[in-house]
């Protein structure tokens, strides 16, 4: 596993659950992830990570991307509110950036590009997309990031936050690119 968010990791180890993932080498360097693209940075980190240890490794980049926002914060979505932003940061920026846009068009989708970087340059390579709105507010205490304000289209009217891991994770841009990678790499 080449992500160093805990968050993300535990995500990643539900969804794939019956299969067998290393967590991240403790000691390895943070990866700077400075490209301009979900890909790019993917492929960074599991390179990263690959070199390291030898041995194949997974990993991930997530962005939010609001129509309103003409895509932002996109692949700068962990870096919205400034290089060391917390999530709260991110997502107050995100909310005042959205006070005056109307409901109708509060569009979204968080988009996640899966990697999986092999010793000898072989890569899989998957990609997962759900769509949504942003919510005037957050609402719930599960997930993290911008969670608690997007509110998928498929969700029930519930934000990623008000769900159980389950039923998030079945619907999720996480989800959705990470079972496709597992199958990709069974066949």
């Amino acid at each position: 596993m080449a992500s160093a968010n805990a968050h993300k990791a535990l995500e990643i180890a539900e969804i794939l659950t019956g299969h067998h993932i290393e967590p991240r080498p403790s000691g390895l360097g943070e990866v700077v992830e400075n490209e301009t693209t979900l890909e790019g940075n993917a492929r960074l980190k599991a390179e990263a990570v690959c070199a390291e240890t030898g041995s194949p490794a997974v990993a991930d980049d997530t962005g939010l991307e609001v129509d309103a926002l003409g895509g932002l914060p996109g692949v700068r979505s962990a870096r919205f509110a400034g290089e060391s932003a917390t999530d709260k940061e991110n997502l107050l920026k995100l909310l005042d950036l959205l006070r005056s846009v109307p409901d109708n068009e509060r569009t979204a989708r968080f988009r996640t590009v899966a990697l999986v970087a092999f010793p000898d340059g072989h890569e899989v390579l998957t990609h997962g997309v759900v769509e949504g709105v942003i919510s005037v507010q957050p609402s719930g205490t599960g997930g993290f990031g911008y969670d608690s304000v997007f509110l998928p289209n498929e969700g029930r009217g519930l934000t990623f936050a008000e769900m159980d891991p389950e039923e998030k994770n079945l619907i999720s841009h996480r989800g959705r690119a990470f079972r496709l990678l597992a199958k990709m790499l069974a066949d």
